[in-house]
């Protein structure tokens, strides 16, 4: 793909569901932010900070309507990434309001941690839900008063997506739950499962979804009187006082969004970002064949071999494996010399991985629309010196 052609054709990148390379558009967008128009968003009056706050603006918007939810019940805030802003959210939520911590076993450790820190700090109970093979959620007789519950909706070994995503986040609202939802691995293939799903909080990263380094909370406008704010700073007041301030956010219903974003935010990837949500919505359906068909032959390729031991049963972008007798580590330091970069371990999912399923580390293929034919031909010959 010509957006892509700056990668040397040498160069094989299956490292995706850590970071997205971004397409040339992006690029530029982010360039023309420091070239034309470096400046402060929401505060500067000047012709080049009215341009910033102006692509800010449309950013929001197209976030809104790539979830296809409405601004007059949602919006968005810019973090610096997913982790950054479940923490921020956990911490932010009234103390008196969480009876227990909810998340599931197929967890990166972002959630896993946070909830675990968050329950240690509250001294209420966290409880670790099982995921079905297909990724649905295992909701049975769990009730969720006064729980705060953080779950993927992808995951980012092997790509399984939480099938039962609407049907979990009603549960929790029928019973009195708040509910956030990691997508870091959904928005970029497979985003349209969750769209219309009325989550508390949804949070992602442009990184993964061929945008700069940047992180968003999509949050329920009702979600704000459930907050204690913690972390306050710059952008986020109209007034201070000696033992008082105003809360932007309270006053101006089109400023809540600055209710998660203390400080300076990085208006450039803000820019960018508005960009990449418009690449990303662009691609062609025969682009999204390639990506599905280029999966579809590694995974049949790796599953044809008995060495071979994959994780997962559906064909995905995101695949994990391990070669019996083989240690993994050495097959992708073999890898990286023939040109192919791919991830190596558990991938931030210790407790699943490991300690549940007893995996010895694993190999990560993760593709995208930057994945070419001759790559997987390259892969899978590489991959026959050790399979056969």
């Amino acid at each position: 793909m010509k957006d892509f052609d700056y990668l040397a054709e040498k160069a094989i990148y299956l490292d995706a569901a850590c970071q997205s390379l971004r397409p040339k558009p992006v690029v530029e967008a982010l360039k023309r932010y420091y070239y034309e128009h470096n400046s402060c968003g929401e505060r500067a009056k000047y012709p080049w900070g009215e341009k910033t706050d102006e692509l800010v603006a449309e950013t929001r918007k197209k976030v809104l309507k790539l979830l296809k939810l409405k601004s007059k019940d949602y919006f968005v805030s810019f973090t610096l990434n997913t982790t950054y802003g479940i923490n921020l959210l956990l911490n932010e939520i009234k103390p008196e309001l969480i009876k227990k911590v909810v998340t599931s076993e197929i967890e990166h450790n972002s959630p896993f941690l946070a909830t675990m820190a968050l329950s240690e700090n509250l001294g209420v109970p966290r409880v670790v839900l099982e995921r079905e093979a297909d990724g649905s959620l295992k909701t049975e007789g769990e009730d969720f008063a006064g729980a705060v519950v953080v779950v993927n909706v992808a995951a980012n070994f092997d790509g399984r997506r939480m099938q039962n995503a609407r049907e979990v986040v009603k549960k929790v609202h029928r019973d009195g739950g708040i509910i956030i939802l990691d997508a870091a691995q959904a928005m970029a293939h497979t985003g349209e499962m969750i769209e219309k799903t009325e989550a508390d909080a949804v949070c992602f990263s442009a990184h993964k979804m061929y945008g700069p380094s940047l992180g968003m909370i999509v949050a329920r406008r009702d979600l704000v009187p459930k907050l204690q704010l913690r972390f306050l700073g710059g952008g986020m007041v109209d007034d201070v006082f000696q033992d008082r301030y105003e809360l932007s956010a309270m006053s101006n219903r089109e400023h809540v969004h600055t209710i998660f974003e203390p400080g300076l935010q990085a208006w450039g990837e803000i820019c960018a970002l508005g960009v990449a949500v418009d690449w990303l919505e662009g691609r062609s359906r025969t682009e999204k064949k390639l990506l599905a068909d280029c999966a579809r032959e590694l995974d049949e390729f790796l599953r044809g071999s008995a060495k071979a031991k994959m994780v997962g049963q559906e064909v995905n972008s995101t695949m994990s494996f391990y070669i019996e007798g083989v240690d993994s580590h050495l097959v992708g330091a073999a890898l990286g010399k023939a040109g192919i970069m791919a991830r190596t371990g558990y991938f931030c999912v210790h407790y699943y991985l490991d300690k549940i399923m007893k995996y010895p580390p694993l190999i990560r293929f993760s593709l995208s629309y930057a994945t070419r034919e001759s790559d997987i031909v390259r892969v899978k010959a590489e991959l026959k010196k050790i399979l056969y």
